[in-house]
């Protein structure tokens, strides 16, 4: 149950926080959001607000979703001859378009429908009552809603409040705010995870900043503000010099020259063997220094954002050097960090919460249809050309792009499943 619910966290947050950046930006630029949705599949919650979008809660937690007026994610495409039903307001104009047999309208007029536009005309026309003598044109209003078959209430979408009626820059930047959100969390995240730790560690020294209990560095009478010079002979003047070499010597003893209070002494010491990425490293029980200064805190928590950042430039290199399924992890990867975490405790829940952030805004910038770096591209053709791809070819493109990340989600789901539970 504690691992269930910090997946949902993770996860609710990370999607929550991209998708916000989509939404408030969308609406800074006069698109209409039809929908902000938390989770895939059946909807088991909506909200219709007053400002026009349906707030959701789907039962899959493997994603999310705005969905914006005029990007072609339209569920209900109204047909020739569908029934439906329409309530009208006191000026006799459409305000809520019923196509669901779930929803019962009280004051509405049933309607065969024949032809209607709620795009350019805004109107809808139709025999009512199955009345087929008579055909009755209604204006739809401007800000009218339609209920979906699945009983999802939105908002029409007409022209001026499409995707595309919105300046080029604008929907460039409607584009990446998903990313850059999850930037944005990353770096709060890993700043909340440096003030919890009280300081931000600096390896640029030799120094020793803590000493755990029980460690062979505590058995070997090391204490903190000890400088450790040499390790077998070999000179070490920063951190990477000397864990470099103690963690390639798990169960040997090692000779460490160290300087402690003005005077220098030889230590022999074993590094204690622990299991750490698949093989075996030594480690004996120390700790850099830190920086405890505000400023100090607010940088390492950038330069934790930078370096989880360059962490996953490398395995995307490493990703397109070398392919393997093994290299990427899904929603089954996702909930068994979570485990791993929650076991370590709320500082370990935040700094992969915030590692989780960078790679998922990583990710949506790679140039692929369906993803928002594959939008930006396509906002960036459209400046180059001076005009728009055709809603047909940017439509082709966005299913190839969708088909492609389906096809290998699943594929990584079922890989993961097999290494965690096979």
């Amino acid at each position: 149950m504690k691992t269930i619910i910090t997946f949902i966290i993770v996860f609710g947050v990370l999607v929550l926080v991209h998708e916000f950046g989509h939404f408030f930006f969308a609406k800074r630029s006069g698109i209409l959001v039809r929908e902000f949705a938390i989770g895939m599949g059946p909807k088991i919650f909506a909200h219709q607000g007053k400002d026009g979008t349906a707030y959701t809660i789907r039962m899959l937690p493997i994603g999310g979703y705005v969905r914006m007026a005029g990007m072609g994610e339209d569920e209900t495409e109204l047909v020739p001859g569908m029934p439906l039903s329409v309530e009208l307001n006191e000026q006799e104009e459409v305000v809520k378009i019923n196509t669901s047999k779930k929803v019962q309208l009280t004051n509405s007029i049933p309607l065969e429908m024949l032809e209607a536009d709620l795009e350019k005309e805004l109107f809808i026309k139709g025999y009512v009552n199955g009345d087929e003598t008579t055909e009755i044109t209604y204006r739809v209003n401007h800000d009218a809603t339609i209920i979906e078959q699945d009983g999802t209430e939105v908002r029409i979408a007409p022209l001026d409040v499409q995707f595309q009626s919105a300046k080029l820059w604008q929907r460039m930047l409607t584009n990446f705010a998903g990313p850059m959100n999850n930037f944005i969390l990353a770096f709060v995240l890993f700043t909340i995870y440096v003030f919890m730790q009280g300081g931000v560690a600096y390896t640029n020294t030799n120094l020793i900043g803590e000493v755990q209990a029980n460690s062979p560095a505590e058995e070997a009478s090391l204490k903190p503000n000890d400088k450790i010079l040499s390790i077998d002979g070999k000179k070490v003047s920063d951190w990477e010099d000397f864990t470099e070499i103690i963690q390639a010597s798990p169960n040997q003893e090692l000779n460490l020259l160290v300087e402690s209070d003005g005077k220098t002494k030889e230590v022999d010491i074993t590094p204690k063997a622990e299991e750490s990425g698949g093989k075996e490293i030594g480690l004996i029980g120390i700790t850099p220094p830190k920086k405890t200064g505000f400023m100090d805190k607010l940088a390492g928590g950038f330069q934790q954002t930078v370096s989880g950042s360059m962490q996953i430039f490398k395995a995307l290199k490493s990703l397109i050097t070398g392919f393997s399924l093994n290299k990427l992890g899904g929603p089954v990867m996702m909930f068994q960090l979570s485990a791993e975490a929650s076991k370590a405790g709320v500082g370990t829940v935040i700094a992969m919460m915030a590692m989780l952030s960078v790679n998922l805004g990583i990710i949506n910038l790679l140039p692929i249809p369906a993803l928002d770096g594959g939008k930006i591209i396509l906002n960036i053709l459209e400046g180059v050309r001076g005009k728009p791809l055709s809603q047909e070819k940017e439509g082709i493109l966005t299913l190839v792009g969708f088909g492609f990340i389906m096809v290998l989600m699943v594929l990584v789901t079922w890989n993961d499943i097999q290494r965690f539970f096979f």
